[in-house]
């Protein structure tokens, strides 16, 4: 028996661990300021209960990112539209932290940040200026 077994087909492109690589990273934009962070991902033609196909394996659409804290503290998953997406396609770098083509102030992922620094940091006593 000097068979050997057929090389699995290669996947075109990049292939990713995404639990390794992906979730729970922090994302910066082309300033290296914080974005956010990865909480889920969104992949390309993933049928329900059947077998991937190797030779067309799913590919990430969207990164997506959301109000997870309190199911990670109580359980459960946040419903799919309470996330925000990041295209795939703005995505420029995966390394120990995901870069993106995209201004943090172009993304409603910080509109929570921008909307407390508006309405709470502003009317604290030295909140609308860095310290000397």
């Amino acid at each position: 028996m000097s068979e050997s077994l057929p090389l699995p087909p290669q996947p075109h492109g990049r292939v990713i661990d995404a639990h390794l690589l992906l979730l729970d990273r922090q994302v910066l934009d082309p300033h290296d300021v914080p974005v956010t962070t990865v909480d889920d991902i969104e992949l390309s033609h993933v049928p329900d209960a059947t077998p991937l196909d190797p030779g067309d394996p799913p590919v990430i659409t969207n990164l997506l990112s959301g109000p997870v804290l309190a199911t990670r503290i109580f359980g459960g998953r946040a419903p799919r539209s309470r996330f925000e997406r990041i295209p795939w396609g703005d995505v420029t770098d995966v390394a120990i932290t995901t870069h993106i083509s995209v201004p943090a102030e172009e993304l409603d992922l910080t509109w929570v940040e921008r909307w407390v620094g508006a309405h709470i940091i502003a009317h604290i006593p030295g909140g609308r200026h860095d310290p000397e």
